[in-house]
């Protein structure tokens, strides 16, 4: 049985009561609607035809752009067809725009490699940045209002290692701060200039307003931000990518109010979190109020400083997401679920199982109240998660969750979870209906229902 740290609490905090009705919880019919939503995802209609850079001007050595862009233009107009980068090595002095009907192919042992100074990345495009629309530095892949558009082949789209946005880091608080500060007030878009002087990254590669999309095979490297970003995006496969990329915030991809999207056989060695789902921030994600829906990730290799996330950008809602047999390496926390009190916004139906889970300091961790930089009045609901059929081998603490007592963490369901090595079993500040069904922590099973209500942190141990 677990012993409280503090005895006088004990009662008031944990009432774990066997239930054996909790094995019959998970409806295999909601894993059939997983399977509904692969089948419904649309795959682009993309002409079988071929336009080579080559043939449209582009030499090894000197910058290539003017010869990927008129070929993208030529095959267009020709209603859309494959523009093939050939091995070797390409320079691109500025970003990629793709138009409805291509696909970008980069065949093995080809790199596009991208200027590293970010004046090339100007004038600016409209673009989400951490959940609030702005016009700033355009993505170097980029793709807006387009429909029937792939990434495809086994080269590579390389960032540049030496590129300076990588030292932007640092710099961006101002910039960011006030983008937040726009996006609460409601200033309009059109007004959210970030251009030269300011210092918010773009990502590697974005589609924004997108239906019917491919990415598939190539090798992802040097992300000035998040790595692979879907925005407003319906109908999208994801398969057999590789992520590595270790500046900071490289998420390996951002699904973000984006509906009906597989991510399926890839692979991520990230600076930040491997698959992350999001929504939009605040008053400008709650006014746009574009949900993340609808998703499957499986079989995939993550192995960035969190593995699977929700949030912290989820004003819009998510719901109906799916993850299965993914394995999980090691890095900071495996499920790190995130919200601040000036979200809003609603998480529900989330399944995860069939998880494998090697190292990390956190298993679960639910942040859901971050302080409010603007006043704080709209905390999110997290509620109607499953997490079952999961083994783990080492982590530091099995749950801690942090919400606020106004809204807190509802009706989880943890089960058939085996871990080998765990130091701390739970932190618990607001949370209610925790269910938990054949839970192993080492030598420790728990079967029960946890409910605890209270603003002071209460931590178990063995």
């Amino acid at each position: 049985m677990w012993k409280n740290k503090n005895k006088s609490t004990y009662q008031q905090m944990l009432a774990l009561v066997f239930l054996v009705t909790l094995s019959s919880l998970v409806s295999a019919d909601e894993w059939e609607l997983a399977e509904h939503i692969v089948a419904d995802i649309q795959l682009p209609d993309i002409p079988d035809k071929t336009y080579r850079i080559t043939d449209y001007g582009a030499k090894p050595g000197a910058d290539a752009r003017a010869a990927i862009l008129e070929a993208i233009k030529v095959a267009s107009g020709s209603g859309g067809g494959k523009v093939v980068i050939p091995k070797g090595k390409w320079l691109s002095n500025g970003p990629v725009v793709l138009q409805s009907r291509i696909a970008l192919h980069l065949e093995e042992g080809a790199t596009l490699l991208f200027s590293r100074k970010p004046e090339h990345y100007l004038p600016v495009v409209k673009t989400r940045w951490e959940g609030t629309e702005l016009f700033s530095y355009s993505p170097l892949v980029y793709a807006s209002n387009v429909e029937d558009v792939a990434i495809t082949g086994k080269g590579t789209i390389d960032g540049n290692r030496n590129s300076e946005f990588k030292g932007w880091h640092p710099l961006q608080s101002k910039d960011m701060d006030r983008l937040r500060r726009m996006g609460a007030e409601g200033v309009p878009v059109e007004e959210r200039i970030f251009a030269e002087g300011t210092y918010l990254r773009p990502p590697l590669v974005q589609f924004f307003r997108a239906r019917r999309v491919l990415l598939e095979d190539y090798t992802a490297l040097n992300s000035p931000f998040w790595v692979n970003h879907l925005v407003y995006t319906e109908d999208a496969t994801v398969k057999g990518i590789r992520v590595d990329s270790h500046f900071p915030n490289n998420d390996g991809i951002d699904i973000e109010s984006s509906k009906n999207v597989l991510v399926e056989n890839s692979w991520f060695r990230t600076g930040d979190d491997s698959v992350v789902i999001k929504s939009g921030r605040d008053l400008d994600g709650r006014s746009i109020g574009i949900p993340s829906e609808r998703i499957v990730v499986r079989h995939n290799d993550m192995g960035g400083e969190d593995g699977i996330a929700l949030g912290s950008e989820m004003s819009g809602g998510i719901r109906q997401v799916f993850f299965s047999d993914n394995v999980l390496r090691q890095g900071e926390s495996a499920f790190r679920f995130k919200s601040n009190l000036d979200r809003g916004g609603l998480v529900e139906t989330i399944r995860l199982r069939n998880l494998r889970v090697e190292s990390f300091k956190n298993l679960f961790w639910f942040q859901l109240n971050y302080p409010g930089e603007l006043g704080g009045f709209f905390p999110s609901t997290y509620r109607d998660i499953v997490f079952e059929n999961i083994e783990v081998e080492k982590v530091g603490t099995f749950l801690e969750v942090h919400a606020p007592s106004a809204a807190p963490l509802q009706d989880v369901l943890f089960k058939d979870i085996t871990v080998d090595q765990v130091k701390i079993p739970m932190v618990i500040e607001n949370a209610v209906n925790l269910k938990f069904y054949a839970v192993k922590l080492g030598s420790q099973r728990i079967d029960g229902v946890l409910s605890w209500h209270g603003t002071e942190k209460k931590e178990m141990t063995r």
